[in-house]
């Protein structure tokens, strides 16, 4: 960015001044300090997890009640859907919330090492990476095989609306909660910033993709490869506005092609631990290791962004 010509995109990523946030060190290393805090950090990612299960049973419970007391309605609904999404949402405030008081590092902190969210690296990401993706994830449905049901005109524009509205705020909460906040509990128990970017990245990668229950070779590897693309990007940039938005897309155009085949998306939320995968189920995979490597290239001179000097 210059002064004559001032890139207003750019502008949005100026570093704001974060109290007690330390400066010059990388994304993962903003809790990390003399002391481990180990104990702390455990504590930190029980009451996530609590958390998160507390507000799905708590959103789900309202939703069941609504379908059946008042709308009669059955099995997997709209309502159940929406109540999914803003249970994920809520991990947003909720993590901010619980770093600030076990930490003591301010909510918007969590969001980069700009503290701030930066737009423009949203922008930028969405342009290059955002086609890319909802393609692959396009060709996958193409070639995987699907069970189709019938729906009703209203449930169609119900989900639409949910996925438009809700989704992504959703796949932004599940980043919040385990690229952005385990991620730096994790990666501060070590001394060294790589040791704490390395496990911080895989021991999160590997419990959230077990945590989505299915033990399909092909399944759980496209969740492997996509939790941990989102976390090496999380690291590389030093923020969440580009997992965000891969997770956006990535779950926004599954929804919507779902429900454009009829596919029966409450089926195979119950059932995901009998699901079989195939090759196809790995294509978006390919694409996710490939945006990835684009991310690694570009900051392969600066490494890391850091949290900025202070003034």
């Amino acid at each position: 960015m210059t002064d004559t010509a001032p890139n207003w995109l750019l502008q949005l990523d100026e570093p704001v001044p974060s109290p007690r946030v330390p400066p010059g060190v990388e994304y993962h290393r903003v809790y990390a300090g003399e002391k481990r805090r180990i104990l702390r950090g455990i504590l930190a990612i029980v009451l996530v997890v609590v958390g998160m299960v507390v507000f799905a049973q708590l959103l789900l419970l309202g939703a069941r009640y609504l379908d059946t007391e008042i709308l009669g309605r059955s099995g997997f609904t709209p309502l159940q859907q929406a109540a999914g999404a803003l249970s994920l949402a809520a991990l947003i405030p909720y993590c901010m919330l619980l770093q600030r008081l076990l930490y003591g590092v301010p909510f918007r902190s969590l969001h980069s090492v700009a503290g701030r969210f930066r737009y423009g690296v949203l922008g930028r990401a969405l342009l290059a990476f955002g086609p890319l993706l909802l393609v692959v994830v396009a060709v996958g449905f193409l070639l995987a095989p699907v069970d189709q049901v019938p729906w009703s005109t209203f449930d169609l524009v119900a989900y639409f609306v949910i996925g438009m509205l809700l989704t992504p705020l959703a796949a932004a909460g599940e980043e919040y909660g385990f690229r952005g906040f385990m991620f730096r509990i994790i990666g501060g128990w070590t001394r060294g910033a790589r040791l704490g970017a390395v496990i911080g990245i895989v021991i999160p990668t590997v419990l959230f993709s077990l945590f989505h229950g299915s033990l399909d070779p092909y399944i759980l590897t496209s969740y492997l490869v996509l939790f941990g693309s989102l976390a090496i990007v999380t690291w590389r940039t030093g923020g969440l506005e580009t997992a965000v938005v891969l997770h956006v897309v990535y779950n926004v155009s599954a929804l919507v092609l779902g429900t454009t085949l009829h596919v029966d998306l409450g089926g195979a939320l119950n059932s995901r631990g009998e699901i079989a995968g195939s090759i196809a189920t790995l294509i978006p995979s390919a694409a996710l290791v490939l945006i990835t490597s684009a991310v690694w290239w570009i900051t392969r001179r600066t490494g890391p962004a850091r949290t900025p000097a202070p003034l």
